[in-house]
């Protein structure tokens, strides 16, 4: 078992995969059967599973929220740091904080096309905490 500290720096909204980051720190570990767990200690970026082959569903995903949860909408009362404010903590609510993967065979066993990425919800870069446990 081991329990890592990840920091990525996003370089503003988008996805950053971690796909291979995750892939080391399994190797590292030593754990042949069993799971790695994933958080992100943030409400204003997530973490996903999603297609990595093709970049246009990253695009589309991304339109998507755009829709769903636009910038400056006017039912947000909280702005305090921007017009994407409110809606970076909506998107974070509507995902996910925290991922169980399996390890099989000594290695992260994800499906052929899936990646795991940190989803930046604001504008802005940040640099942003995953707490990883292997066991």
């Amino acid at each position: 078992m081991i329990r890592r500290q990840l920091t990525i720096a996003t370089t503003g909204r988008g996805f950053f995969e971690i796909t291979d980051e995750l892939r080391g720190e399994v190797d590292a570990a030593g754990v042949l059967e069993g799971l790695c767990h994933c958080f992100i200690h943030h409400t204003s970026a997530s973490l996903l599973i999603m297609e990595n082959a093709d970049p246009a569903v990253l695009r589309d995903l991304e339109r998507f929220f755009a829709d769903l949860v636009p910038d400056g909408d006017r039912r947000f009362e909280h702005d305090a740091e921007g017009p994407d404010d409110m809606p970076a903590h909506v998107r974070s609510a509507l995902t996910a904080t925290d991922l169980t993967l399996p390890v099989r065979a000594g290695r992260l066993d994800l499906g052929t096309w899936q990646g795991v990425f940190v989803y930046e919800h604001r504008y802005a870069p940040h640099r942003r905490r995953i707490s990883l446990s292997v066991f």
